[in-house]
């Protein structure tokens, strides 16, 4: 696959490069990679953009006060960065306390916990215009010698991008959503998702019935409605798009009714695109090869006539057969 260079990398522009109140779009960065420790981290991120390291245990690192905000860097697995473990061991009578006993502990499981489980580092949002900063970032931590998803069989590593919306209208958020759809098998060539990606719950693609429901012509939705269709038909966060967050910034009490993973929805005004795999080892990969594909979502959904031929296309070759079996699965899941 033809990749940017890692040395001169292109962001191309976002089409709809501002909010309603004029100002430029923010971009939230997630990176997961493994094998370089959270400090040499932290530097990476203090020698691009300031701030000073805080270290509030093995399994959590802060940026602070950067030129955007703070960024963390997390071991992605709740139970230890929450230290919810401490109840289970105590469930059965094991009090490891605090101080350095405790430290110590939690860095030999933060060690173990690494071999198979990421470290993430979770950006502030940043405007579009300055993303192309945090590829600096990406090639520090590159130089350290971090790990990405084809490194090893168990790394089901991502990269995910929130892009704050260009408007909450619906035909918008519609227009979007088909674009998407339209460009998921393109999307999934181009960035060569990894088979523990793909076999993981995390990214599984969206129902055939949903698809073919939402390219549908007739289908003119007002915010409610998709809100609610959504719900109905995916009611997951494990999508290679995922609109809960949106939704819920935009009716956070209808979200929370339906049965979704309620405790890992953070309300936010931004599309959360989970689907590229992170390539941070491999040298000719950069922070651009992801964005420049999110922006040809943004193109094809800026371009109405392209977008209703397209839409057309895809729903001659959507198989009946193929979204009556998702209906069945979704039913016998209910």
């Amino acid at each position: 696959m033809n990749q940017s260079s890692a040395r001169q990398p292109r962001f191309d522009p976002l089409p709809r490069q501002t909010t309603p109140a004029g100002d430029a779009r923010r971009i939230g960065l997630e990176l997961e990679v493994a094998e370089v420790r959270p400090q040499a981290m932290a530097e990476a991120v203090t020698a691009v953009v300031g701030g000073s390291i805080e270290h509030e245990s093995a399994f959590l690192t802060r940026v602070r006060a950067t030129e955007f905000g703070d960024f963390n860097i997390e071991l992605d697995a709740s139970i230890l960065r929450d230290r919810r473990y401490q109840q289970a061991l105590a469930e059965i009578g094991i009090d490891i306390g605090e101080g350095s006993a405790r430290d110590n502990i939690e860095d030999l499981m933060s060690r173990v916990a690494g071999l198979i489980v990421p470290r993430e580092l979770v950006g502030p949002p940043i405007p579009w215009t300055e993303f192309a900063r945090l590829d600096e970032i990406r090639l520090r931590l590159h130089k350290a010698g971090a790990k990405g998803t084809h490194s090893s069989p168990f790394y089901a590593f991502g990269l995910q991008l929130n892009i704050e919306a260009a408007s909450l209208d619906a035909d918008y958020l519609l227009n979007m959503l088909r674009a998407f759809l339209l460009k998921y098998e393109w999307l999934l060539e181009r960035s060569d998702v990894d088979l523990a990606r793909r076999i993981s719950p995390y990214v599984q693609s969206y129902p055939e019935d949903y698809v073919a429901h939402v390219l549908n012509p007739d289908y003119q939705p007002d915010l409610t409605t998709l809100i609610d269709d959504f719900l109905y038909y995916t009611p997951t966060r494990n999508r290679p798009l995922d609109l809960l967050p949106l939704f819920a910034h935009i009716d956070e009490q209808r979200v929370m009714a339906a049965p979704v993973e309620k405790e890992l929805i953070k309300p936010r005004p931004a599309f959360h695109y989970r689907l590229p795999n992170c390539l941070i080892d491999e040298p000719d990969w950069n922070l651009s090869v992801p964005w420049n594909d999110w922006v040809a979502v943004e193109r094809l959904a800026a371009e109405p006539r392209a977008l209703e031929k397209e839409c057309t296309s895809r729903l001659k070759s959507s198989s009946p057969v193929k979204r009556w079996l998702s209906a069945l699965v979704r039913k016998l899941r209910s």
